[in-house]
């Protein structure tokens, strides 16, 4: 049976990722995959808004290098897609970005938690303070800002974390939902229950029909786990939400690393079929 495919891959275009498109098709038909997708991380309205995404007017540049490695490698099916960022009042910015090119998905993910509230600076000036709150402040799995979760309420952070989330597969604008659980990257974990959470989101992911990936990048950071969890994961089998697998290339030689502990890890939970998408409608493939 074909590995399913690895929906999650990204390009240096973001900022933090290195080796082309081309690459990364080639190390894919090398492991034995047949079908692939890449989803970098879009552009903001501002391109000052963080420094690990592409700026808007890469945009076309980034589908080119996509469809350039179509060409070259017309064995393996290529999927063209986006990692979009959920922050609530940036609906309509999605809605242009889906717009612009024909894509076959959206990956739907929050890394912010905080992007209007006071500067994390507070000896910033008034114009400076200002600035801050127009862009990104706190992204939960950004190294060089891990010193604010000491500052933070755990059980807090991974509240809004999943009413973000919630709010992301209710709205319509996507067709999976990035790393589920992203704030355990660096093991900072609530010492409340958190199932209560978990079920609100999963319910409407199942209501929306969107699909929960699995994410072996977890493997390869601090939490040792793949995103989500296996607890996450049953759930959202028994809430009949629909999968598909990621490994988050950031470099060729990470496509489809990990994939077999994440088939096992669907498997053990029940899943025999994982989701695909063309055009934004979906398909389903035994694993």
């Amino acid at each position: 049976m074909p590995l399913p495919a690895d929906y999650h891959m990204h390009t240096p275009l973001c900022r933090h990722a290195v080796g082309e498109p081309v690459e990364y098709a080639a190390q894919a038909v090398k492991v034995g995959l047949t079908e692939i997708g890449f989803t970098d991380h879009s552009p903001m309205r501002r391109d000052d808004f963080d420094n690990w995404r592409m700026r808007a007017d890469q945009l076309d540049e980034y589908v080119e290098k996509v469809r350039r490695a179509e060409r070259e490698f017309p064995q393996l099916t290529i999927k063209l897609a986006l990692e979009v960022d959920y922050l609530p009042g940036h609906e309509e910015w999605i809605r242009e970005l889906a717009a612009r090119h024909p894509w076959d998905y959206f990956i739907g993910s929050v890394h912010y938690v905080s992007d209007r509230k006071p500067p994390l600076t507070p000896s910033l000036s008034p114009s400076e303070g200002e600035r801050v709150q127009a862009t990104g402040e706190w992204d939960v799995d950004n190294p060089a800002k891990i010193s604010e979760w000491k500052h933070r309420d755990a059980y807090e952070v991974w509240s809004v974390y999943f009413e973000r989330l919630t709010m992301a597969a209710e709205s319509g604008l996507f067709e999976i939902i990035g790393h589920a659980d992203l704030p355990k990257k660096f093991r900072f974990y609530p010492d409340r229950d958190c199932t209560p959470l978990f079920d609100r989101f999963l319910c409407a992911a199942a209501s929306k029909g969107v699909a929960v990936e699995l994410n072996t990048a977890g493997l390869r950071k601090d939490c040792k786990e793949i995103y989500p969890s296996r607890q996450i994961l049953q759930m959202a089998f028994e809430r009949g939400v629909p999968i598909t697998f990621g490994s988050d290339a950031h470099a060729p030689g990470e496509v489809g690393m990990d994939f077999a502990s994440a088939i096992e890890l669907a498997r053990s939970v029940g899943y025999r079929e994982c989701c695909g998408f063309t055009q934004r409608k979906r398909t389903g493939a035994a694993f």
